[in-house]
């Protein structure tokens, strides 16, 4: 079985990725480990090609192509040209991207297309109160159209998905996101920092952290020694502005600016050690598709405290492996933060039951058995 990846989002050592990407090289490097050819296409982070072997994984990194307008035909004859050149030298038996990514690809007999759904345009435009951008829309449902078989890796961004796009003659099963559960060790309370509160993620609008901000003058009541450490990369509007510095100027005030600390892009490799410290994790995220972030925490058995929107419900049991909070609603976020620094045992409790059931529903052993029978019984067909 050979399966090809598309995606420019592969992890690269010295530049920043999101989470699709983390997750297709979890996801990868287990499936060569079970002797599952697969490659990776998509464009480099710099202006060369390079043709690299990730413990297994052979990855292509086209060299991007600039000449506006028509950067992304060029960029996707070029995608379309490997594929083409590695299927003549070993055949590809599963084509694989996210939703945007089938809407220029050239369709080849004897490959199945599929679309693994981690939010796409039309999902996310909606959650960030913006209109659809007419371009991005099209090539979606372009994609679409060009999927043999879409998967979810939620319930949730599965039914959010079909109110904009109907796919329904073509819906795959829900497998979520596997963790890479190694990294993430059971975390030892002695190390816990009194007050520490840490959020990881890119600071921007769509990932509650404004909302968490403005949340810290209420917890410092109850709880002086709260402190927000924000781990992330930074945002940027159309115009080029930062986002963190918006937060500096507009929403962190005088009397909390001492005890909100930014440390920026972090290595995946730390966050375990800055997870550790915390007392409590917080990620209100105003939407989400699934979340490796959160799943992440919850293995190391941390107290958590997500978001009530999205996929929350199907990550975070509520009152038993975690708590929800509405994300738009500082009031909220200081609340429920409150409640669970005030009671630390349970708090303790529920990040224990957290670990137990992330090990149980998101081990990347279950879930790539579940890939491996989705990519069997696919090419059954």
């Amino acid at each position: 079985m050979h399966i090809c990846f598309i995606t420019s989002e592969y992890p690269k050592v010295g530049f920043p990725h999101g989470g699709v990407g983390t997750f297709i090289q979890i996801l990868a490097r287990n499936l060569v480990k079970n002797n599952v050819k697969v490659s990776v296409v998509g464009l480099n982070y710099t202006n060369e090609f390079e043709c690299v072997d990730d413990f297994g994984v052979t990855v292509y990194r086209l060299k991007p192509k600039v000449l506006r307008p028509i950067t992304w035909l060029l960029n996707y004859n070029s995608i379309n040209s490997e594929i083409k050149k590695i299927h003549l030298n070993e055949k590809i038996d599963v084509v694989e991207s996210t939703e945007l990514g089938l809407a220029f690809i050239q369709k080849i007999s004897g490959i199945s297309y599929v679309i693994r759904m981690n939010g796409g345009h039309h999902f996310f435009a909606e959650s960030e109160k913006r209109k659809i951008n007419f371009w991005k829309g099209f090539q979606e449902k372009r994609s679409f159209r060009k999927a043999d078989v879409v998967i979810g890796v939620s319930q949730y961004v599965m039914n959010h998905t079909l109110k904009y796009i109907d796919f329904n003659g073509k819906k795959g099963p829900i497998i979520f996101n596997p963790a890479n559960l190694s990294n993430f060790y059971e975390a030892n309370p002695s190390l816990i920092v009194p007050g520490r509160l840490f959020f990881a993620g890119t600071v921007c609008e769509k990932k509650g952290i404004r909302q968490l901000i403005q949340a810290i003058p209420e917890i410092r009541l109850k709880f002086p020694e709260a402190h927000l450490v924000i781990a992330g990369r930074d945002w940027y509007f159309p115009d080029g502005s930062s986002y963190i510095s918006f937060l500096k100027r507009e929403v962190i005030t005088k009397d909390i600016e001492s005890c909100v600390t930014f440390l920026g892009a972090v290595d995946n490799n730390r966050l375990p050690e800055l997870i550790e410290q915390a007392e409590l994790c917080i990620y209100p995220s105003h939407m989400e598709a699934m979340p490796l972030a959160w799943i992440e925490v919850l293995s190391m058995g941390k107290a958590f405290l997500a978001s009530k929107l999205g996929p929350g419900p199907e990550v975070v049991n509520d009152g038993v492996t975690g708590r929800l909070c509405d994300p738009l609603s500082p009031t909220d976020i200081a609340q429920k933060t409150i409640e669970m620094l005030a009671d630390k045992e349970a708090s303790r409790k529920m990040g224990l039951e957290g670990r137990r059931d992330v090990l149980k529903r998101f081990d990347i052993n279950v879930l790539l058995q579940q890939n491996i029978d989705f990519y069997t019984n696919l090419l059954k067909k």
